[in-house]
C-alpha cells in the first residue's frame, strides 16, 4: 500500500499516523534507542510493516502484480501500491464516510506539526507531498501517472513505471474488483493487529 492507505489505516492516533509515514525511513528495530522514537510512533512503524507484509503476501495482490509484471518486472509491486491508493482515493467517501480533501487536510496538518521530528528523507518527501497535494491527486489518473513517473525517476534500475498507467487503463475494472475484495481484508487485519498489540493500561 502507498501513502494514502497507510495514513487512513492508522486511524486517529497521531503516533500511529507519524510512525506509518516515516516507517520506510527507519531501518532495523524502531525500538532501538538510536532512533529516539516514542512508543506510539514505534507502534505505527510496526503497523506499517504489518500492512506491507500482509499486502505483499496476499494472493489477490499477487494476481494484480501478474497483470503488471510483463511491463514492470520486479517493480510490479510498486505499481500496484499506487494503483491501490487510486481506488482508495476514488472510493474514499464510501469507505471512510468523509470527503477525501477533509481527511487529507487533517493528515497534512499532523505531518506539518511534527515536521521537525521527521527523519530527513521523510521531511523532504512531506514537503513535496503537501506542496503538490499528492494524496488528493490520487483520485485522478493524471495524478497517478505523475506519481508513477516520480517513482520511476528514483528507482535504481529501469522500471517502466513511467508507462504503467497503460496497464491501469487496460485492466481498470479488474483492478477495481481486486481492490474491493482485498481492502476489507486488510482493514480487518489491521484491526486484529491493533487489538492484539493494545498497550497494557
Amino acid at each position: 500500500m502507498n501513502i494514502l492507505a497507510h495514513a487512513y489505516l492508522a486511524g486517529d492516533d497521531e503516533g500511529l499516523i507519524i510512525g506509518n509515514f516515516i516507517a520506510d525511513f527507519i531501518k532495523g528495530n524502531p525500538e532501538h534507542p538510536r532512533h529516539g522514537l516514542s512508543a506510539g510512533v514505534q507502534r505505527g512503524i510496526w503497523l506499517h510493516r504489518q500492512i506491507d507484509t500482509f499486502t505483499d503476501q496476499h494472493p489477490l495482490v499477487e494476481e494484480m502484480r501478474i497483470l503488471v509484471r510483463p511491463r514492470c518486472h520486479k517493480y510490479a509491486g510498486a505499481a500496484i501500491d499506487v494503483f491501490l491508493d487510486h481506488f482508495l482515493a476514488v472510493q474514499f467517501s464510501e469507505i471512510a464516510r468523509q470527503p477525501l480533501p477533509l481527511f487529507v487536510r487533517h493528515f497534512y496538518n499532523i505531518i506539518q506539526s511534527q515536521r521537525d521530528q521527521l527523519p530527513e528523507g521523510a521531511r523532504r518527501m512531506s514537503d513535496y507531498m503537501i506542496q503538490y497535494d499528492w494524496l488528493t491527486g490520487y483520485q485522478s489518473l493524471e495524478g497517478i501517472d505523475r506519481s508513477l513517473k516520480g517513482i520511476a525517476r528514483r528507482t535504481a534500475f529501469p522500471s517502466n513505471l513511467d508507462t504503467a498507467i497503460e496497464d491501469l487503463n487496460t485492466n481498470y475494472r479488474s483492478f477495481e474488483r481486486y481492490f474491493r475484495q482485498f481492502f476489507p481484508l486488510l482493514q480487518q487485519h489491521v484491526r486484529d493487529f491493533l487489538a492484539a498489540d493494545e498497550p497494557a493500561l
